[in-house]
């Protein structure tokens, strides 16, 4: 049986001003299910985090990740039982990749980068009921597709 995912991901453009720049490194991939996916974003501006959301189809954004990069960086998995995923930053702090690992068909979604939060309110519910990525960030016209086959 042949088996298709598709995981998009748009990158997130937020702060103050629009030279604030986060795109992904490819614009389309293709995986295996049951590999291990890597999703890239490139930003050119420095941030003390760097987040990433998952919505599925008619629903509202997902938390998945945060990492700091401040002198006490932490991480935050949305999911702390969801040990698949891993967020990573290269040494420059020009990138940072989310890895999937043994992906599944439910993993099918749209998948947002981001370098701050920018939902306002209490910290502690700052990931929750998220209903449209227009609440969290304003979002960039640029799209990345990874095709996940058997």
């Amino acid at each position: 049986m042949m088996l298709l995912i598709s995981i998009l991901l748009f990158s997130a453009l937020v702060g103050d001003t629009l030279e604030d720049d986060i795109t992904p490194t490819s614009p389309e991939e293709y995986y295996l299910e049951g590999s291990r996916v890597k999703i890239s974003c490139n930003y050119t501006v420095k941030s003390d985090s760097l987040l990433w959301y998952r919505q599925y189809s008619g629903s509202g954004l997902q938390f998945l990740y945060l990492v700091t990069t401040t002198n006490n960086p932490y991480d935050v998995r949305g999911d702390p039982q969801d040990f698949r995923l891993t967020v990573t930053q290269n040494k420059e702090r020009t990138r940072v990749d989310l890895e999937i690992s043994s992906v599944e068909e439910t993993d099918s979604a749209l998948y947002y980068c981001a370098l701050r939060p920018t939902v306002t309110g209490n910290p502690d519910t700052l990931y929750n009921n998220l209903t449209s990525p227009e609440r969290v960030f304003q979002l960039c016209s640029s799209r990345f597709y990874l095709t996940i086959m058997p």
